[in-house]
């Protein structure tokens, strides 16, 4: 059942075509998935007596009235009468062209938003044109496309009018799937779309509700699924070492830490574990609320690989987080005889270059960093897992070119932002996934505070009562001097270390930013955690991994500037230890509706995972991705947060037409990502 051949755009003048392109038309399928992003109504005509305001209607009359105005500003203004009363027509900007067809006896149709203005009711740049004597109405709802500059929607409209008419739409869905699902046809769908009948519901339309958009949306989310299923077999058919549990290292680490693992970080061990054995690599995504302990599961995973004679590398995506991780790693691995490797961008060349042939020679077992090593002058000698620590920050070609330091290493992303299952089954698919779902115990839940800025000194006190009580607090502020942005009015972490250092002499206050030097950084976190700073001044450079049990306060600079993920990983600095904890999210008003929600999501909730579900309805999937974005297009029509049970559908069928309609799958694929990059790069 193969898709009929597109057919291309080489008929298209230039220029035209530039612009086509400029909009992701490539094809003359392309042209066909271009869909409307709403419709105009000029099936039918309303008397200008009955307007009323805020409605879209069609009107038809005769020019009375038309001249130049000039106050406030240039502008047309005509008078349109039919029998029952008279429209205003204002135009700002107009041409020559306008004027003539908007000349006194003309007789037009305008298309627009009636609204009552200073002279009575008028429409504001309506569409308009010429209609004679028993210029017939139009039979369906007038789509208007998603365009770009010098691309009129006649132009728009013509081309894909053309498309439909040549191209041959046969059904990519095997007919007893069709059935099943009760969808209507592929072609059906997408000519109603863009040529909605007369009696449509437009509202279904508009919600995209309609069947015809169902099928769309079902067809987008397919393509994925099939996709991401497709390169999953691929990844189990690559080699990669298998590393045997053989539990030696990881059973002397666990005998000296002074904690016991939690039944989740068990169960996900196990995954793991089982992965690391087999001859395939793993490509495996660590979910974990933040202080769950993902990195103790990390630690041990790279001990499996360890002593197998294979080397781990664990990845972050700041220098903070990376030395956090180095420090607290090297204390667990001292018993067992192992020294981790350091490797950032701001070494020395020299300690750079050591580091980097102690790598190449197989003499560290175990090195972490930054992105610096994914360098192409960094080689691996025997590579056997990758850990990626909080991998939504980095790109989709980052975390390749860290693949390719062996022949295939296994990998394990960890991320302490959690993916809504949604968000999880569409674009990370791919992946296999284990969630830690529990806390470890003895953690005392955060209690988080609005407080407005208003009460600014009262939130002095309290920082400074805890301070001067022996407990130690984050004031986390979003910039770091005011040139980052001019035009807001923000409280810069300098300027808040200089008052916060005025205001309390007897507390020693330390700042640090992402642009102190990386040795001041290292510094001053190492005198925090120690307890000689009892205040430390931060930008979110804190946002995630640092770990001192006695902060049991924060205080947030302008929450309402903040995003949901963001929040939530600074509250998660605090209540590491049994002290009770305190986040205070001080905030300006006026307060957006869009703030107001974050804070009040964040004020009501402490889990990580209906946090981030609340984030995907408030902000769509695109920026709860982050970096992956570089290699996984966002889907266009279907949304997952809307779109959960059509989702579900599509998963289940990419698996059956794998199995049972594999020349079925092969075209859908190829009807929906002939002439673009795929929606996986991994």
């Amino acid at each position: 059942m193969p898709a009929s051949p597109d057919v291309s755009l080489d008929h298209i003048p230039k220029a035209t075509l530039t612009r086509l392109t400029k909009l992701g038309i490539h094809s003359r399928f392309d042209l066909v998935l271009h869909l409307p992003l709403r419709y105009e109504d000029e099936t039918q005509l309303q008397r200008i007596a009955g307007l009323a305001p805020g409605v879209t209607v069609q009107v038809e009359g005769e020019i009375i009235h038309n001249e130049v105005t000039y106050r406030p500003r240039r502008s047309l203004v005509c008078q349109l009468q039919d029998e029952s009363g008279i429209l205003h027509l204002r135009f700002l900007n107009f041409y020559p062209s306008q004027q003539k067809q908007l000349a006194v006896g003309k007789k037009i149709r305008a298309l627009g938003e009636a609204r009552m203005g200073y002279y009575g009711m008028e429409m504001v740049h309506p569409k308009c044109r010429s209609a004679g004597e028993g210029t017939p109405l139009k039979q369906a709802l007038t789509p208007v496309y998603p365009t770009t500059a010098g691309l009129p929607q006649a132009t728009l409209t013509k081309q894909i009018q053309s498309a439909l008419n040549e191209l041959d739409l046969p059904d990519t869905l095997p007919p007893a799937l069709l059935n099943r699902l009760k969808l209507p046809g592929f072609a059906d769908s997408v000519k109603l779309l863009h040529n909605p009948p007369p009696g449509i519901n437009e509202e279904s339309l508009a919600e995209r509700a309609h069947p015809a958009w169902l099928r769309i949306k079902f067809d987008e989310l397919l393509a994925q699924q099939l996709s991401m299923r497709v390169h999953y077999r691929k990844r189990r058919s690559r080699n990669a070492p298998r590393l045997p549990a053989r539990q030696t290292y990881p059973q002397q680490l666990l005998q000296v830490l002074p904690f016991a693992l939690t039944k989740a970080q068990n169960k996900v061990l196990r995954e793991i574990s089982r992965d690391l054995e087999q001859p395939h690599p793993m490509q495996r995504l660590l979910q974990g609320d933040v202080g769950s302990g993902k990195t103790i599961v990390a630690a041990l995973a790279a001990l499996q690989a360890i002593e197998n004679g294979y080397q781990a590398a664990l990845m972050s995506p700041t220098e903070i987080l990376a030395e956090q991780h180095y420090l607290k790693l090297s204390n667990w691995l001292a018993p067992l005889g192992i020294t981790p490797a350091w490797l950032s961008g701001s070494m020395k060349k020299k300690d750079k270059q050591a580091a980097a042939e102690n790598i190449a020679q197989g003499e560290t077992q175990f090195a972490i960093g930054t992105h610096a090593l994914f360098q192409q002058q960094i080689e691996f000698q025997k590579l056997g897992l990758v850990i990626v620590d909080e991998q939504h920050k980095f790109g989709v070609q980052q975390r390749l070119a860290l693949r390719g330091k062996g022949d295939e290493p296994h990998q394990l992303m960890m991320s302490a932002t959690p993916i809504p299952r949604t968000l999880a089954m569409s674009y990370y698919a791919d992946l296999d996934v284990s969630v830690i779902d529990e806390l470890p115990p003895g953690r005392t839940p955060v209690i988080t505070k609005l407080v407005s800025d208003a009460r600014r000194e009262e939130v002095f006190e309290r920082v400074r009562q805890a301070c001067l009580e022996g407990r130690q607090a984050y004031w986390v502020c979003p910039l770091i001097d005011e040139s980052e942005l001019m035009d807001v009015e923000l409280q810069t972490a300098i300027e808040t270390h200089q008052a916060l250092t005025a205001a309390f002499p007897e507390l020693n206050v330390g700042l640090v930013h992402g642009k102190l030097p990386t040795s001041e950084k290292a510094a001053m976190m190492a005198a925090f955690k120690a307890g000689e700073v009892q205040l430390l001044v931060a930008t979110t450079v804190i946002e995630v991994g640092v770990d001192v049990s006695n902060a049991s306060m924060m205080v947030i600079e302008h929450a309402e500037r903040m995003g949901l993920a963001q929040l939530h990983q600074l509250r998660g600095r605090v209540g590491r230890g049994a002290a009770q904890s305190l986040c205070i999210l001080l905030f300006q008003q006026p307060l957006s509706e869009l703030a107001r929600a974050r804070l009040k999501v964040i004020f009501e909730s402490t889990d990580g995972f209906e946090i981030a579900q609340q984030d995907l309805h408030l902000r769509g999937p695109g920026e709860l991705l982050g970096a992956r974005q570089s290699g996984v297009p966002m889907l266009r029509f279907a949304d997952v947060s809307m779109d959960a049970e059509l989702l579900n559908s599509a998963r289940s069928v990419a698996d059956e037409m794998l199995r049972d309609f594999p020349e079925a799958a092969q075209a859908h694929l190829q009807r929906w990502m002939a002439n673009r990059d795929d929606y996986l790069h991994v």
